[in-house]
């Protein structure tokens, strides 16, 4: 029997655990290893395990055989390889030669196909977000502790030798004392236009596609791309691109738990189409008693960087500030001169981070834990709750409900479709 035991991780600040193997690996096996979704991320999940000297993809997995089929022959081609090409996550999951899996699907799959993953012994390699909202991030918590799985969250700047270096000047006090993180999200996101319905394609199985979300007829406005911008399937900007930055925006200032005071502001302002997600969203994350504040700014379209950053961090100290552009380059400014301060580009493997981690079997070898994925999700869930209902809302971070809030506990899960429920027992 496996054994466990729990402590608190360093810069992180989340807890993680030591996992016992349940399959041991020769040092020259490869990881044998399932890309499910593979039409956007996917992609990039195939190039970067391959890469890898001590994994392969073996399987793909995309509910639209098309695509799946397109990937395995421009695999085959490159690399010499064509991988078995299925349709039904649940396949991937029976499968006994297969390792571990990646999840690249749309954000209302990644918790469901992750806890099955889990249940299924096979470690996890998840986008983000981690979640579609709060329960489900919670929930693969849980499943990912029980069945003693190592679950990556897929936020790559985590493995940047850079930012990493950033975090531990934030930590020695390089800034001073640091009391707020802004994150940005200014991406080029122009309008959708109006798209009707149709049939459904031939080679797409709709109803594996919509999986736990509500059925809604099948339309250009949601399948592949544009489901970020609904709320059945996706979470806005601010849980697509803006994920990296939540997370980074916690793990800089140093807090390991969900803030007691969120508002929001936002909305469409520029486009007629057939987004219903915010264009432009501006929120606030109070953590009253850490004296800590997160502001996040998502914006659409024509705008300024701030000094240098349209996707990044900014952390504010006493004594300076701390800026995160993109993935890989920090820099320091110090005193009211903005003398310039120590500052890096250097990038890393995060697909190297996560297959180091299922060999050893300690989560103290991830940069992008679990924990991290539940509560980088969760925050940007919070913000987008406190939009929809347009109210200042208090949040009880121990219990993860709102105080005295029915209305907006609502928000927190789903009503699932049968046969697809996220499970409260895991």
């Amino acid at each position: 029997m496996s054994t466990r035991r729990t402590f608190v991780a360093g810069a992180g600040g989340v807890v993680v655990s030591h996992l016992a193997a349940r399959r041991a690996l020769a040092a020259n096996d490869k990881l044998r290893i399932a890309v499910i979704g593979t039409n956007g991320r996917g992609r990039d999940h195939i190039q970067g395990i391959m890469a890898l000297p001590d994994a392969e993809v073996v399987t793909l997995c995309d509910v639209d055989l098309n695509v799946g089929q397109q990937r395995a022959a421009e695999m085959e081609k490159k690399y010499g390889k064509k991988p078995t090409v299925v349709q039904d996550l649940r396949r991937v999951f029976d499968d006994k030669e297969i390792d571990a899996v990646t999840i690249a699907t749309p954000n209302h799959w990644h918790a469901l196909a992750a806890i099955w993953a889990c249940q299924a012994g096979k470690d996890v390699y998840v986008e983000k977000p981690g979640a579609h909202n709060v329960f489900e991030g919670r929930k693969l918590v849980e499943a990912a502790h029980k069945y003693n799985r190592i679950v990556q969250h897929g936020v790559q700047l985590r493995s940047s030798e850079a930012v990493r270096e950033a975090v531990d000047h934030l930590r020695k006090g390089t800034i001073g004392n640091v009391y707020m993180a802004r994150g940005l999200v200014f991406r080029w996101r122009p309008s959708i236009g109006k798209k009707g319905v149709e049939p459904v394609p031939p080679g797409i199985d709709y109803d594996l596609w919509t999986g736990p979300a509500q059925m809604e007829p099948f339309s250009r406005r949601i399948v592949h791309y544009n489901w970020h911008w609904t709320w059945n399937y996706g979470n806005g900007d601010v849980g697509n691109q803006g994920i990296h930055e939540t997370d980074l925006c916690m793990w800089g200032l140093g807090v390991d738990t969900l803030p007691s005071k969120i508002t929001a502001m936002g909305g469409k302002f520029l486009f007629d189409d057939d987004k219903i997600t915010p264009e432009v969203l501006t929120t606030l994350y109070h953590y009253p008693d850490q004296k800590k504040l997160i502001q996040f700014e998502v914006r659409p379209w024509c705008t300024n960087a701030e000094d240098g950053a349209s996707v990044g961090n900014i952390f504010y100290g006493s004594e300076g500030y701390l800026v995160v552009k993109g993935y890989d380059t920090y820099e320091i400014y110090l005193g009211q001169n903005k003398q310039k301060g120590p500052s890096r580009r250097a990038g890393g493997d995060h697909y190297a981070n996560w297959t180091k981690a299922i060999r050893s079997r300690k989560t103290s070898d991830q940069n992008g834990p679990v924990e991290s994925a539940h509560l980088s999700s969760s925050l940007a869930h919070l913000g987008n709750i406190s939009y929809r209902l347009g109210r200042v809302l208090t949040f009880d971070a121990a219990k993860e409900k709102f105080v005295g809030d029915k209305e907006a506990d609502t928000f927190l899960t789903r009503n699932y479709r049968k046969g697809f429920a996220v499970p409260d027992k895991v």
